[in-house]
């Protein structure tokens, strides 16, 4: 009898319910991206991009109007009806094709050159960071990034002209030297990312340094060389001093010389001129739009080491 009271109140203990409590109601979770707006960065933003595409509708604007509707002192309005005359007049007075292709062909060599040299020189400083010399030729590099233009414009002009490089071979040597502080700098960030142990297991497998750097390192630049090939072709398309006073003859100017050349015949045709604008900067837009994201990548993955 004892031993079965105590079972009978551990069942009935069992049955007994709790008391009701009162629910509380669930808490909302915030939703991602469900955060208050940022109003003063994004009016920051807008203004920003006002200051851009507002010139560029005025361009396209007046690319596309008649001489008289270029001239009647209204920017803004849209033309009526569209004429291509300007893009013609253009494209014969600063024969287009011709400084295209020279620009083409200094652009080109510049990104090229600066790519494989400043991948040259970076690989060498960073794997070479404990000896003085790499580490000075570091420091050196970066301390030229401060140098204006105009105070080694002179030397240049008469170096380039005892050598015989009043050309866009000279254009294309003297702009890869301007470029390659900026990209020794961008492509020494990215190597640190990279771990030693993958050179290390090639070496180990018999490979040479040069084998190793083409083989393995140069394809695993790919992000970086191209955010340093967008700056080097954006920096070689529009530059104007370097080739003006580098080149000896004018039929060998590029775009934007050429531009320069023919200013006083734009003066009264601002459809020929914002049309010859338009046709000169069309390539840097569209290489910088279509590119913009291995610019950021290359950027970004620079930035962190993994």
């Amino acid at each position: 009898m004892s031993t079965s009271q105590p079972a009978l109140a551990f069942e009935q203990a069992d049955t007994v319910t709790a008391p009701d409590r009162p629910t509380q109601p669930p808490r909302r979770r915030r939703k991602t991206g469900a955060e208050r707006p940022n109003w003063s960065g994004t009016v920051i933003l807008f203004l920003c991009s006002v200051t851009v595409l507002l010139p560029l509708y005025v361009t396209i604007s007046m690319s596309l109007k008649t001489t008289g509707q270029a001239v009647d002192g209204n920017a803004f309005s849209l033309p009526a009806p569209f004429s291509f005359d300007g893009f013609v007049q253009a494209w014969n007075l600063t024969q287009f094709p011709v400084g295209a292709a020279i620009s083409f062909f200094v652009t080109a060599g510049t990104v090229v050159a600066t790519i494989i040299l400043a991948a040259f020189a970076s690989y060498a400083i960073v794997r070479n960071w404990d000896r003085k010399l790499f580490r000075y030729s570091f420091f050196y590099l970066l301390a030229a990034m401060f140098i204006p233009f105009p105070v080694v414009a002179l030397p240049q002009i008469q170096l380039t002209g005892r050598l015989g490089l009043d050309n866009p071979v000279g254009v294309i040597l003297l702009a890869t030297m301007f470029q390659l502080s900026f990209s020794v700098l961008l492509f020494t960030a990215f190597l640190r990312s990279i771990p030693l142990e993958l050179e290390e297991s090639a070496r180990i497998d018999g490979a040479t340094t040069w084998q190793t750097f083409w083989k393995l390192i140069f394809p695993l630049l790919a992000p970086m060389s191209a955010t340093v090939g967008i700056f080097a072709f954006l920096y070689a398309w529009n530059d104007f001093m370097l080739p003006s006073l580098i080149i000896s003859d004018p039929s060998m100017q590029t775009l934007p010389v050429r531009q320069n050349l023919f200013q006083t015949q734009f003066s009264n045709n601002y459809n020929v001129a914002f049309a010859s604008y338009l046709m000169a900067m069309a390539p840097a837009i569209l290489a910088y739009l279509f590119t913009q994201r291995w610019v950021m990548e290359g950027v970004t993955q620079g930035a962190v080491k993994g």
